[in-house]
C-alpha cells in the first residue's frame, strides 16, 4: 500500500463543490459494506444525497454476488443514497440507466484527478488498459411510507500496489497508483466523484438520456468488441457487441453457428457477465 492522506469529513467538505450531493457524509473507519449501511440509513429515512464512506470494508460486495477486495488506507469505498421521486413512466428508464450513468461519472472523476484514460466495460466496470480499476453496485428498496430509494455503491482501486492484491486478481485488476505511480488524495477524488455524479444525475432529470447515452457510448470499450456473455440462466453467448439500446441494454449479434446459416437475431442483454475476447 502507498501512504495515502487519511479520509476526514472536514477535508471532504472543504473540497466539495456539489449543490445537493454529499451535504451529509457518514464516514467510518471500518464497516462490513458501505452499501449495506446505506440501505439501512435509507430505510430509516435519511435525507436524499447522503453519502456513506469507509476506509475499509470487511464484507465488500460487487456485482453478481462477488466479493470486493477492500483493504484499509488505500482505496475508495462509498455509497450514495438517492431518494428523489421519479415519474412512473420514467422509472424503468431511470433504474436501467443508473449503473451506466454512475460508471460514466466515475470514469470522468478518475480522469479529472489523474493523467489516465478510463473506459467502461458494459454495464459499469471501470477499466484502464483493459484492467479493472473500479466497479459499481446499484441497489433499490423502499423506506418509511413505502418511498422508493436507490443506492449507488462505488469501489475504486486508488493507491494499492499490485502485489497487495490476492493472486487471483493480479492479472485482471489495476489501480490509479499502479498506472501512474502518483498517490491520489482520496478526499479530493471523492469530492470530484460526487460532483461528476451530481452533474450526470441532474442531466438525466432535466434532459433524459440523449447526451448521457452519447457520452457513455464513446467511452464504452465493449462496443464493437467480440464478447462472451454469461447470462443469468447460465447460458453462454459469443458475439459482437453492436450498441447500447435506449433502455441501457447491450445489443449483441451472436456468432453464427456455422457458415451459410441464417444471421442470428440480435440479443438485448440487461444482466450478463461480460468478457472481452481477443480476436
Amino acid at each position: 500500500m502507498q501512504p495515502s492522506p487519511p479520509l476526514t469529513r472536514s477535508t471532504i467538505h472543504s473540497t466539495l463543490s456539489t449543490t445537493w450531493l454529499g451535504r451529509r457524509v457518514e464516514l467510518f473507519n471500518s464497516i462490513p459494506s458501505t452499501n449495506r449501511e446505506a440501505v439501512q440509513l435509507a430505510q430509516a429515512d435519511v435525507e436524499h444525497g447522503t453519502v456513506v464512506v469507509a476506509d475499509c470494508q470487511t464484507a465488500g460486495r460487487g456485482r453478481l454476488s462477488r466479493t470486493w477486495f477492500s483493504p484499509p488506507g488505500a482505496n475508495l469505498y462509498c455509497s450514495v443514497i438517492l431518494k428523489a421521486t421519479r415519474p412512473p413512466e420514467r422509472l424503468t428508464e431511470w433504474l436501467s440507466w443508473l449503473p451506466l450513468i454512475s460508471a460514466l461519472a466515475t470514469a470522468e472523476a478518475i480522469e479529472a484527478v489523474s493523467s489516465l484514460h478510463v473506459s467502461v466495460k458494459w454495464p459499469n466496470d471501470l477499466l484502464i488498459s483493459e484492467r479493472k480499476v473500479g466497479g459499481i453496485l446499484c441497489e433499490s428498496g423502499t423506506g418509511t411510507g413505502s418511498k422508493p430509494f436507490q443506492v449507488i455503491g462505488i469501489g475504486l482501486n486508488v493507491n494499492v500496489d499490485q502485489h497487495d492484491w490476492p493472486e487471483e486478481l493480479r492479472e485482471s485488476a489495476t489501480s490509479i497508483w499502479h498506472e501512474q505511480h502518483r498517490v491520489v488524495d482520496r478526499n479530493r477524488l471523492l469530492a470530484q466523484l460526487l460532483l461528476e455524479l451530481e452533474q450526470c444525475l441532474d442531466e438525466f432529470a432535466l434532459h433524459g438520456t440523449n447526451r448521457l447515452a452519447l457520452a457513455y457510448h464513446q467511452r464504452c470499450a465493449t462496443i464493437g468488441h467480440t464478447i462472451q456473455a454469461t447470462l443469468a440462466s447460465g447460458d453462454v453467448v459469443v458475439g459482437i457487441a453492436e450498441c447500447i439500446g435506449h433502455d441501457g441494454s447491450l445489443r449483441v449479434r451472436p456468432r453464427a453457428a456455422q457458415s451459410g446459416s441464417e444471421e442470428p437475431e440480435i440479443l438485448h442483454l440487461r444482466v450478463a457477465d461480460i468478457i472481452h475476447l481477443r480476436t
